[in-house]
């Protein structure tokens, strides 16, 4: 059976970025880790209309020094206990390592849906950054991009802009039949 998914950037979409300088980073802790308001909700919503939840998250500070692989599992452990996730999806390259995994490049989204067997141009991906709609639209996703107006550059469409992931869901639902 073919099925559909919504990918799902981590910091952004689905917890609260720390924000310095207008752009946005990862929490650095796992008590500094805040899922936003009505994620759980829209996620819930996703997995009733028979949609998989993956996240698909670049995790470079691993690779540059600045955070261990132990801190960023913890994290991932504690989404997938406490929100409907059906996996979490990780690069912990840097740009200059050129690996396929890395967004905007799309190895996480088809790696996903040769494992789950996922029907690409029936799925979404919700971001909030350039690289996040770039690796949804390279692999044939419908995008919806987050927008918090950082101070960085903007994707190219087409995407729909939404505030948050709770409305991004609800376009989702109102506008594609489940299943």
């Amino acid at each position: 059976m073919v099925r559909r998914a919504v990918f799902l950037d981590r910091d952004g979409v689905l917890n609260a970025p720390v924000i310095r300088g207008g752009k946005p980073y990862p929490p650095d802790s796992l008590a500094a880790l805040r899922i936003l308001p009505g994620v759980d909700e829209a996620l819930s919503r996703l997995r009733a209309a028979g949609y998989l939840n993956i996240v698909v998250t670049n995790q470079p500070d691993v690779a540059k020094g600045k955070q261990r692989v132990e801190v960023v599992e913890a994290m991932h452990d504690r989404l997938l206990r406490e929100l409907p996730l059906d996996e979490v999806k990780v690069c912990y390259h840097s740009d200059d390592q050129g690996c396929e995994c890395r967004k905007p490049k799309a190895g996480m989204l088809l790696q996903a849906a040769k494992d789950h067997d996922i029907d690409l141009p029936r799925s979404f991906l919700v971001g909030d950054r350039w690289r996040d709609v770039a690796a949804g639209q390279a692999a044939g996703c419908s995008c919806f991009f987050v927008d918090y107006g950082y101070d960085e550059k903007r994707p190219e469409g087409p995407y729909v802009p939404v505030k948050s992931l709770p409305e991004a869901v609800a376009l989702i639902l109102s506008r594609h039949s489940p299943r």
